[in-house]
């Protein structure tokens, strides 16, 4: 795929406005991560489509040949021996299914808090789509009750912490293939339940496991690849919202458009970059304040301003590889051992290794570094914005009344806090490794702690964001009569919208919050569109 056409991708491929959420999402066809979200948050229903079903029963058959071979039959991972460390101990035939059972009994060893509804859902859906692929073995049963479970809002009571990235997320997904099973627990109707009840309360009936199908529920990546898909998708929301905050930020402080100007760009034509400083470009048409200050002594502005394009583009260019990696694992069957039929029909079972988080775990590490940068540029423009040494005559800390007032003094502060926690929450789950299951599965990617960083560097860019555009809409403020780009004066008439100014010292923590579900909800960057005809 083109560079550029990557990058169009992940700005507009993840938000899902242009998707239609009546058309449900087709099991076994190639996903995009904007079903994944549509899926996971809007309740967007899902099928098995015959194709895929018919790909699925000729892979259960070559397992069933297994099965009922009974204990003549060739010894075949997860379907007549034991898991891991335990793989050479053969199973007798008449204890296959019990088996599969004590596998996602035994395996449901979860800790920690509980995982997001929209979270689970995600996982969910991707479970279903690598069995549909048709090289799992399984029932189609299986992959039908996934889907009904998700039609009547079924989500599985799944504990956060207990996955090391391989072999899969083991633990999660038991945790979820209990609750299929009957067990466990499940929420329905907001509640939770036992996983029996919630079933029973649906009109859905439990599954009884057959031969591998307790294996294929628990085998691959499907807990890091949910978290990551849906962080990826307030990614391309936090890329625009970075972008809208620089431009407030750039008028407030009477910087300078000329860095961004197109021709500068293509000397270094780095996609991100090119992308970047036309947004900018658009946001800060026709500023009223940039024209005042047309002919002044000022030569650069500082880089937190000057290299928005060079630092928020190679945030967009390293999030949009990311995006390309989670792609592609929402269509892989990570499954563990995977049955291949050939035209004539002759199946084989072949052990292998696609449950292996690793490069998943490389890019939701990669993703979280990227991300951070966009809340590190972000602090150092609110520091320009409140410190009357580099304000340009703003008010110390945009206080009304500076001294008797603090003004912005602890919201940047506040950023700091959020900024710095960042860079702890940075260091690469990926480099590390703990050997488990007797030495059997000795070496795993730590994928699954990299997905849970990584959610939490979403919520503090956010937040970091947030309280950048709060301080700039007051910078802004200080300007009138004088106003800022067409782009700029929409972002400050909708916070505006939720936010009074400052006019005397108030607590912030509301007013940071409100800014925050601009950004969440997509209103902020919606009304910026709207204005200037749209934004990349």
């Amino acid at each position: 795929m083109p560079a550029g056409a990557r990058d169009k991708g992940f700005r507009r491929g993840y938000t899902g406005r242009v998707n239609d959420h009546r058309n449900p999402v087709e099991l076994g066809t190639w996903l995009r991560p904007v079903d994944l979200a549509d899926v996971a948050r809007r309740r967007r229903p899902v099928v098995l489509g015959q194709g895929p079903r018919d790909a699925v029963r000729k892979s259960r058959l070559a397992i069933e040949q297994v099965a009922n071979a009974g204990d003549a039959a060739p010894r075949v991972y997860g379907v007549n021996t034991g898991f891991g460390a335990l793989a050479e101990t053969r199973i007798s035939a008449t204890e296959v299914r019990r088996l599969q059972q004590n596998l996602v009994r035994s395996h449901s060893t979860g800790v920690g808090p509980d995982m997001p509804d929209a979270a689970v859902r995600g996982m969910m859906l991707l479970r279903a789509q690598t069995l549909a692929l048709g090289h799992s073995g399984v029932r189609e049963v299986v992959i039908d009750l996934l889907c009904a479970m998700l039609d009547q809002n079924v989500v599985p009571r799944v504990p956060a912490q207990g996955s090391v990235g391989a072999s899969g997320d083991l633990a999660p997904l038991a945790h979820l293939a209990l609750a299929m099973i009957g067990e466990g627990e499940a929420r329905h109707g907001g509640a939770l339940m036992t996983g029996g009840e919630a079933l029973a309360r649906a009109g859905l009936t439990p599954l009884s496991l057959e031969a591998k199908e307790g294996l294929a529920l628990i085998n691959g990546t499907q807990y890091m690849t949910s978290y990551g898909v849906l962080s990826l998708c307030d990614a391309a929301e936090l890329a625009a919202a970075a972008d809208i905050a620089g431009a407030m930020s750039l008028d407030a402080l009477k910087g300078s458009a000329r860095p961004f100007q197109d021709r500068l760009m293509k000397l270094r034509p780095h996609p991100g970059q090119a992308t970047v400083a036309a947004n900018l470009r658009a946001l800060l048409t026709d500023s009223a304040i940039m024209e005042s200050h047309h002919d002044c002594n000022k030569v650069q502005d500082p880089y937190s301003l000057r290299c928005m394009p060079q630092v928020h583009g190679a945030s967009r260019d390293a999030l949009g590889w990311a995006r390309e990696v989670l792609e592609r694992e929402i269509n892989s069957a990570t499954d563990n051992p995977s049955v291949f039929v050939d035209p004539s029909g002759h199946a084989e079972v072949v052990s292998g290794g696609n449950f292996h988080g690793q490069p998943v775990a490389y890019a939701l590490d990669f993703a979280a570094i990227a991300l951070a940068e966009l809340g590190n540029i972000s602090e150092r423009r609110v520091e320009q914005l409140v410190n009357p040494a580099l304000s340009s005559g703003l008010t110390p800390f945009l206080a009304k009344n500076s001294g008797l007032e603090s003004g912005f003094m602890i919201a940047q502060v506040a950023s700091a806090s959020l900024v710095s926690e960042n860079k702890v929450l940075c260091h690469p789950a990926s480099v590390d490794s703990i050997p488990s299951s007797a030495g059997k599965e000795d070496h795993v990617s730590m994928g699954s702690i990299g997905a849970r960083k990584l959610e939490q560097v979403v919520e503090n860019v956010r937040r970091c964001l947030a309280i950048e555009i709060l301080t700039a809409a007051q910078g802004l403020e200080q300007r009138l009569p004088l106003t800022g780009g067409v782009g700029v004066q929409a972002a400050h008439r909708v916070v505006r919208s939720v936010v009074a100014p400052l006019d005397d010292d108030r607590p912030l923590y509301r007013d940071i919050e409100a800014v925050v579900d601009l950004i969440r909800d997509g209103s902020l960057s919606r009304a910026v569109r709207d204005a200037v005809g749209g934004l990349d």
